[in-house]
């Protein structure tokens, strides 16, 4: 068991599977009280079934992370029944990268990320603030991306909600300090998730890579016929071509498992060898 997150009340959203499900089911393997937040609730007690299966503790709530008072329910439910809270890992978030002459057919969804990706943290944070402060203490984590560094080909409507996530994160650690720790993770690209399936344009994916764009594919496509060279492949290698779900999901648990008098403020998570150069 971890010494700091032994007993953390953590609440996670988007836990219904991805990340999420990822985080939720580490942080509880070391010993701390997890709850879920989903829309979709058959993954969240298919998740949470789990957790309690292997002896953990968990509870969740099925919610909209778009919709207020469905958070503050949550929130609620988690002080209710583990009797405090202690972090938020923000993790909801969609990637619907298209480009802006794509506009007929990716508005929809572009409309929708505003709404699940800046919305959902500024609803999380606002759910759980009042009860961080009365503890007197508290960690927000904010799950932003690499492609909120810049504008950039392919990405504008979702870069500028990653960027709004970072904007977020850093007005929040101003005001909250000494009460609340502040995290901005910044993943690269990950393979394996769901976000792909948000992508309204795969084109869009090679805004990140410049002149890596060829190699980008080159090593995609090997990936995705399982022909990468050994070393691409192994995590202890240098080489090692693209993050995996557990390589963030880890360090996600790594910026909660400190003393409460450790803030890891800001961290970017890229593979040694990728393509992406923001």
């Amino acid at each position: 068991m971890s010494e700091h997150l032994q007993d953390k009340v953590i609440l996670i959203t988007g836990a219904g599977g991805g990340f999420g499900q990822l985080i939720a089911e580490k942080c509880a393997a070391q010993g701390a009280k997890v709850v879920g937040i989903d829309i979709n609730e058959e993954g969240l007690k298919e998740v949470f079934d789990g957790i309690a299966a292997a002896g953990h503790r968990g509870t969740y709530s099925v919610a909209d992370v778009t919709d207020m008072e469905q958070v503050v329910a949550a929130a609620q439910h988690a002080i209710a029944t583990f009797g405090a809270l202690d972090v938020l890992v923000n993790n909801a978030g969609v990637m619907p990268l298209a480009f802006f002459a794509d506009h007929g057919r990716a508005w929809e969804k572009w409309h929708k990320a505003i709404d699940i990706n800046i919305k959902g943290v500024v609803n999380g944070i606002s759910a759980v603030y009042d009860q961080m402060i009365l503890q007197g203490r508290g960690q927000v984590v904010n799950i932003s991306s690499i492609f909120g560094n810049a504008g950039i080909d392919g990405s504008g409507v979702y870069s500028a909600t990653k960027a709004a996530v970072t904007t977020i994160s850093d007005s929040l650690r101003i005001e909250s300090k000494g009460k609340i720790k502040v995290t901005t993770v910044k993943p690269t690209g990950v393979l394996g998730t769901n976000l792909g399936s948000w992508v309204v344009n795969d084109a869009a994916l090679l805004g990140l890579t410049g002149q890596r764009a060829g190699t980008f594919v080159e090593n995609l496509e090997g990936a995705m016929n399982d022909s990468l060279r050994p070393e691409q492949k192994d995590v202890d290698s240098i080489e090692y071509w693209l993050i995996k779900p557990h390589d963030l999901a880890d360090a996600v648990v790594q910026t909660i498992d400190q003393p409460w008098g450790i803030s890891i403020s800001d961290i970017t998570v890229r593979a040694s060898g990728e393509d992406y150069l923001y």
